[in-house]
Order: C-alpha cells, then sequence, then structure tokens
C-alpha cells in the first residue's frame, strides 16, 4: 500500500455552491464539506446563484451566511452584466475577482460583448476578471485584454478553438491564464451516449480531436478547476448544465498520475502553485493533505455534495483523501468531517 502521499492544501478557484438561493441542490455546508473530502483547503464561489450577486448589499448577505456554515476556507467574485459598474468600489475588497458570462450557462446571465471594454476598464484591478468565453467569444476577450491591460483567467477551455488562441496571447505576453475541468480532461463527446442526461454541461464535452488537444497542450494550461456545479437528478432529467466535482477531481488526477499521463509535480502546480499565483494567494505551510495510496472505484452514493451523483461513478482511480490539516489543526479524517460550521475562514483580504 505505501506511505500517504503529503500534498499541500488544494485551490479550487471555480466552484458552484448554490447558496443562497438553490440551498436545495447544494449549501456551503455540504459544498465545503466535499472540498475537504476531495482534498480542498481554498474554494472560490461563482455569483451566478439564482439572485446573482450584483450587488454589493447580496453580497454582504453570502458573506454572512458563508461564515456560518463553511468548513474550508472560501473566496467569492462578484458579477456584472454592465449595468451595476458603481457597486465595483464598494466590493473590491471582498471578493478575489469579477467573473463574467459571455454564452449561455446556469441562470442564463449573459453578458453583450460589447459591454467588455466598458466593465474591464470599470474594474481596473489588479484582482483578475474570469470569463465564460467559448469559441465565439474568444478574440473579442482578447482584444479588451490587449487594449486594457486587465489580468483575465479564461474558464473551463475545452477544446482547440478556445486553446490555441489562449497560447498566441500568451506568447504576445498579455496578462492572460487558463483553465480546465476534468470532465473535459477525462471525458468526450462519445461519453454523452452513456452518460444522457449527466454528461449535459456547458462547455460541453467535446470530440476525441479537442480532448487531444488539450493533454498535448496540458502544459499551457494554467490551473485544473472542477466547475463543481451540483444539481439535483430531477434536474439534470430536465436538462440542467453542469456536473458535481470537488470531490472527483483529485483521484482522477493522481490515476493519470499512475498512468503516467501527468507527474505530481502537474498536481501542486495546477492545483496549488498557479491558483496561488491567479488570485494573490499566500502559501499556508500548516496545511496539507494526506492521500491513502489506494485503488477504489467512485461511488456517487459516498459522495459529500448533496446531489449525489457524477458521471465518474464507478470509474476506478486512485488515491483516497485521508487527512485534511488547516493551519495545524485535523478537519478531516477518514471519511469525517470533524470542522465544525463556521470554522472555515473567508478568504476577503487577498489582494
Amino acid at each position: 500500500m505505501g506511505n500517504s502521499i503529503i500534498l499541500p492544501g488544494l485551490i479550487d478557484i471555480h466552484v458552484h455552491l448554490r447558496d443562497p438561493g438553490q440551498t436545495h441542490k447544494e449549501n456551503f455546508f455540504t459544498g465545503s464539506s466535499a472540498a475537504l473530502a476531495g482534498g480542498y483547503t481554498r474554494i472560490f464561489d461563482m455569483p451566478n446563484n439564482a439572485k446573482p450577486i450584483f450587488t454589493a448589499k447580496d453580497l454582504d448577505e453570502k458573506l454572512e451566511s458563508a461564515n456560518r456554515q463553511i468548513v474550508c476556507d472560501m473566496g467569492f467574485y462578484f458579477g456584472s452584466q454592465g449595468d451595476n459598474l458603481s457597486e465595483f468600489s464598494e466590493v473590491i475588497s471582498q471578493v478575489s475577482g469579477l467573473k463574467l458570462y459571455l454564452n449561455k450557462t446556469t441562470g442564463g446571465y449573459i453578458l453583450d460583448v460589447n459591454y467588455l471594454l466598458k466593465i474591464f476598464n470599470a474594474w481596473g484591478s489588479s484582482k483578475p476578471v474570469l470569463v465564460h468565453a467559448e469559441a465565439d467569444v474568444i478574440d473579442d476577450v482578447m482584444r479588451a485584454v490587449r487594449e486594457t491591460g486587465q489580468s483575465t483567467h479564461i474558464c473551463h477551455v475545452s477544446c482547440e478553438a478556445e486553446l490555441k488562441p489562449i497560447i498566441a496571447a500568451k506568447l504576445e505576453g498579455l496578462p492572460v491564464s487558463c483553465g480546465v475541468t476534468p470532465h473535459h480532461l477525462f471525458l468526450t463527446g462519445k461519453d454523452t451516449e452513456r452518460l444522457g442526461v449527466y454528461g449535459r454541461m456547458k462547455p460541453e464535452l467535446k470530440p476525441q480531436s479537442d480532448f487531444d488537444y488539450l493533454w498535448d497542450h496540458f502544459d499551457q494550461i494554467d490551473v485544473v478547476e472542477s466547475d463543481h456545479a451540483p444539481h439535483t437528478i430531477k434536474e439534470k432529467q430536465d436538462g440542467a448544465f453542469g456536473v458535481p466535482g470537488l470531490e472527483t477531481t483529485l483521484p482522477l488526477l493522481l490515476q493519470a498520475v499512475r498512468e503516467n499521463r501527468l507527474t505530481m509535480k502537474d498536481i501542486i502546480e495546477k492545483c496549488d502553485v498557479n491558483p496561488r499565483k491567479i488570485l494573490g494567494l499566500k502559501a499556508e505551510n500548516d496545511t496539507h493533505i494526506e492521500v491513502e495510496p489506494i485503488e477504489y472505484k467512485i461511488r456517487a452514493s459516498d459522495l459529500k455534495s448533496k446531489c449525489k451523483w457524477t458521471p465518474f461513478d464507478g470509474m476506478t482511480v486512485f488515491g483516497k483523501v485521508k487527512k485534511v490539516i488547516i493551519r495545524s489543526k485535523l478537519v478531516y479524517e477518514d471519511g469525517k468531517v470533524l470542522a465544525k460550521p463556521g470554522d472555515g475562514k473567508l478568504l476577503i483580504k487577498n489582494s
């Protein structure tokens, strides 16, 4: 069996915990518990709640609710459709970045690309703008970055047509980064037949050629982000987009290490080092996780997430999170969350 694998506490810069507004899917306690079970000690929540986080008042209410419930550390993003720019100065010290949606996704808060420059200029912060920008709008985003110099992160790249312009922008010296999800790394369009509604997501699963392009250019991808997006089974059957990912990302990556597709250095770089660079976070030397090097099958029934399903159900993976230590305190061990609701820290001070 061997000794435990010791890793830094992982950082997921892209989760949707559905709280407030849709806590039947997930809430701050169940979502942060899922994070610990997956080896994540710092996670960052998106603003596309049922009532989007477009005002300082709604952000304050969200922070207060999270502060009472979280068992890991958590940061937040603000949102915009271009009509709330006066709110930016009020929220900038409390959030880790600004999230913009340029394509269809959960909530439908789509931004007209013509507002991009105006929003980038109004944001004007060292904290990044994160964008849901698929192939049809990726060039618009690069133009806005080029004109403003705004640090920008492109979420969940899924194909060559999205990643290729990002690679070119990096070579040009533009301040861009990008992330990839485990579902785009470990599933393809062919899997949608098998998965049915459970393979429905935005961006959608892509053909083998795009899958191969992501792997062939993995060194150009900055982070692995779960895009944890829980829905009830009924909601999935009704066509909801998104899949949970907090508890399955690390074992999938460790399985890839076992198959010589990745290295442990890759995991540390894309789940700790680069997320810290992008969001301006400090390393926490008194925080780490211990992973038991065993082979097992992912079981949806074992998940801490409320949704209790996963597109990876039944998949053989390697490496089960045994312990999570945050600031020298044991908060998770052998499948049990030891932290109490509210023990997690709000990450609202990072610069």
